[in-house]
């Protein structure tokens, strides 16, 4: 019998394992595009370029890839009144700018999102429009009146290619826990949110676990946001199956958990690819991140927890009939992820998802995932529910009692 132990033979079969997690993706989802997804738009170039070339009084702008604390000491510096107008002279630009007020973002990107209506609106009367590209056109002027709703807290928004956006749902500023939701494939303008499967997509999965945070611990103080500014992959095709696209999302994300107002605690809960991305930052990722969760992992592109450099805790769970589970969790010449987190020897804390039937099904109501992303996000870690694999994995932590208070949590690495 030929062996598996000589190096060729072993890189043969392991290349050929690495493409079969493309095939099975494919086979499992349906096909779908493997083209490269739009880059930024001439809208988001041009902002750039003007506010380059702007001023306040005789005071140059901060350049918009300036570390958060400088573009807070602007924006401090400068006054509500002079910030108010440059969020309306340059919304693509301050409303995506980590480091300036939230309140200026949300009024910036509503700026940004009229007159992103207005120019959608203009289209659909295009006589030269497509079929196809009046219903998009449709569809999208269709969201961004949807996003402009009052009460609505948009804190970014660039509608260029696929559109990038983040929502919150409570106080930012005087949040003492935040949750981030960090979405996978297929997150753009017009999937942020769904009537139908309303759970499946990142603005539901937020107002699931906001609503789940407050039941939990009525006397906290705490606000979750839907994340979706990074571009993701289109469908399930060789995107998703690499790399690329969770690195640069990963900047994006170590960017905000920066720049998040005063001293509050956060915890990341990642979805599908949303958790390479997760697995990519983690290295990176300020104290402030205590906790970061993965469901329905491909895998977090390495192969055991320790590996992530980070002193976040970090759990994982798996829906038993998520067919993420039959994906071959392997790396080889950047295709795949690495190793399952919810493998024992991977390292993570193994939570329940009983429940949530399927791959999308994690922030249903209802669902003892639901409910354990609610107790980690509101520091209640007694009240989590293990995976019957590991009824340990509350094991080490002290301090979180779930009842709002504001105690400094321990972390035993």
């Amino acid at each position: 019998m030929t062996s598996f132990d000589s190096s060729p033979t072993l890189s043969l079969w392991r290349l050929l394992l690495a493409l079969a997690v493309v095939f099975i993706l494919l086979a499992t989802t349906g096909w779908t595009t493997l083209s490269h997804q739009r880059g930024p738009g001439e809208s988001r170039q041009a902002a750039l370029v003007s506010w380059a070339h702007g001023r306040i009084g005789h005071r140059t702008l901060p350049d918009p890839a300036a570390p958060a604390r400088t573009i807070a000491a602007f924006f401090s510096s400068i006054g509500p009144s002079q910030g108010a107008f440059l969020a309306d002279a340059h919304p693509l630009v301050v409303g995506n700018l980590d480091g300036a007020p939230v309140t200026l973002r949300y009024r910036a990107n509503r700026v940004s999102l009229a007159r992103a209506l207005d120019a959608e609106q203009d289209r659909v009367d295009h006589a030269r429009l497509t079929t196809d590209g009046r219903r998009e056109a449709v569809r999208r002027a269709h969201r961004f009146a949807s996003l402009m709703e009052p009460g609505r807290q948009i804190l970014a928004f660039d509608p260029t290619g696929g559109g990038r956006m983040a929502e919150v749902l409570g106080d930012l500023d005087r949040a003492r826990q935040v949750s981030v939701i960090v979405p996978g494939v297929d997150t753009n303008l017009l999937t942020f949110q769904k009537t139908a499967r309303r759970y499946s997509a990142p603005v539901g999965m937020a107002q699931s676990l906001y609503a789940a945070e407050r039941r939990a611990a009525p006397g906290s103080r705490t606000a979750v946001i839907a994340w979706a500014d990074y571009t993701s992959p289109v469908g399930v095709g060789i995107d998703a199956a690499m790399g690329r696209l969770a690195s640069a999302g990963a900047v994006r994300l170590v960017a905000l958990a920066d720049a998040l107002p005063g001293d509050s605690r956060v915890s990341l809960f990642c979805h599908s690819y949303g958790s390479v991305l997760c697995g990519v930052a983690a290295a990176d990722l300020p104290s402030r991140v205590t906790d970061v969760v993965v469901a329905g992992s491909p895998g977090m592109r390495v192969e055991r927890a320790a590996e992530l450099s980070t002193r976040a805790r970090v759990w994982a769970m798996r829906d038993a009939d998520d067919w993420i589970a039959d994906v071959p969790h392997l790396a080889l010449g950047g295709v795949g992820h690495g190793a399952d987190p919810v493998e024992p020897e991977f390292g993570a804390r193994l939570l329940s998802a009983a429940g949530a039937n399927g791959h999308t099904g994690y922030f249903e109501p209802g669902t003892e995932s639901l409910d354990n992303f609610a107790a980690i996000g509101v520091g209640s870690y007694r009240s989590l529910t293990c995976a019957s694999t590991d009824s340990a994995c509350r094991g080490g932590i002290s301090g979180g009692t779930g009842t709002g208070s504001e105690t400094e949590l321990a972390y035993e690495g």
